[in-house]
Parts: C-alpha cells; sequence; structure tokens
C-alpha cells in the first residue's frame, strides 16, 4: 500500500516547496502529474519556473481531468508521484460538469483508489475557504467543493500538513 501525504496551505505559502522535498526523500525517478494547463502567458511562466525548480530529476505527466486513471496508469514506476494541483483538478471538473456533486464523486473515486497503489502519492491543494464569502454563485460553489474535497483527501491521507508563510506544520 502506498502512503499518501497531503499538503495544504494558501496561495504561495511553500506548498509545492514542502512537497517537492518531500518527495525527493523517496529516491529518483520521481513523476509529477500537473493538473494545470497553460491557458495564458502568465500560467505559462509559473509552470515554466516550477519545472526549472523541480529539474531533471522529474517527469512530467499532464493531465487535467482524470487524475485517478493517470495514477494508476503510472503505478510502481516513479519512486514518488506529486500531484500538484488538487485544486486546480477541482477548477477543472467545476468547470466542465457544473455540477459540486459529481465532481466529489471524483474525489471518492481517487481517495478509494490510493489505498490500491504502491507508489507514494504526495497531493498539493489550496486552501480557499479562510477568507470572504465569495460574491458570486460559481465561486462561492468552488470554496465549499475545495473545502469538502480537502476535508476527504485529508482523512484518506496518511500525512497531513499545512503551510504558512513558507513554515510547514504537520497535522496528522
Amino acid at each position: 500500500m502506498a502512503r499518501v501525504i497531503f499538503i495544504t496551505g494558501g496561495a504561495r505559502s511553500g506548498k509545492s516547496r514542502l512537497a517537492e522535498r518531500i518527495a525527493g526523500g523517496f529516491g529518483t525517478p520521481l513523476g509529477y502529474l500537473a493538473t494545470g494547463a497553460a491557458g495564458d502567458s502568465e500560467m505559462a511562466e509559473r509552470i515554466s519556473r516550477h519545472r526549472t525548480r523541480r529539474g531533471d530529476a522529474w517527469t512530467t505527466i499532464e493531465e487535467p481531468m482524470e487524475i485517478a486513471g493517470a495514477l494508476r496508469e503510472n503505478d510502481g514506476r516513479f519512486a514518488a508521484v506529486l500531484v500538484d494541483c488538487v485544486t486546480l483538478w477541482l477548477s477543472n471538473l467545476l468547470l466542465t460538469y457544473d455540477d459540486p456533486a459529481r465532481c466529489l464523486g471524483h474525489v471518492k473515486d481517487l481517495t478509494l483508489m490510493l489505498p490500491l497503489l504502491t507508489t507514494p502519492i504526495i497531493l498539493v491543494s489550496s486552501e480557499v475557504g479562510m477568507g470572504i464569502v465569495p460574491e458570486n454563485r460559481l465561486a462561492r460553489q468552488f470554496r465549499d467543493l475545495a473545502g469538502e474535497a480537502n476535508e476527504m483527501i485529508a482523512a484518506a491521507a496518511d500525512e497531513v500538513h499545512v503551510t504558512f508563510s513558507g513554515l510547514p506544520l504537520r497535522l496528522k
């Protein structure tokens, strides 16, 4: 059974750097399951910075929707796989289906599949529910969806960390 590590925190709080450091502790080769797509120049620049920081030890798997399937297909191929990030994946699902319950079904499927893997998995997700209540329906749906998904994944994980201002705190 694979070790499942979940890392959450605010934007630019050090989640990805912590996840990369933990993944590196499992050895090489390393897999990076990217859920974001370069839809504009700013996102392309972010992706480029992340790839440069990770270096050659990492193989990138781009999968914006079917992360459970991608993890299954790559099980045993890497010393560890980092999924970055769950919230971008949820955004992709919500914009595709416009149905939070269907999105949570995908999260449930993921959490049920994780214990079947042999490769350690590190999942990164943003904490989006600590601010003001959003003014529009889609933003409120997303905030609630992300909160519920984070709860489900944290419950399924062996280890949970949160980062604040670049400082990690182990919760579980």
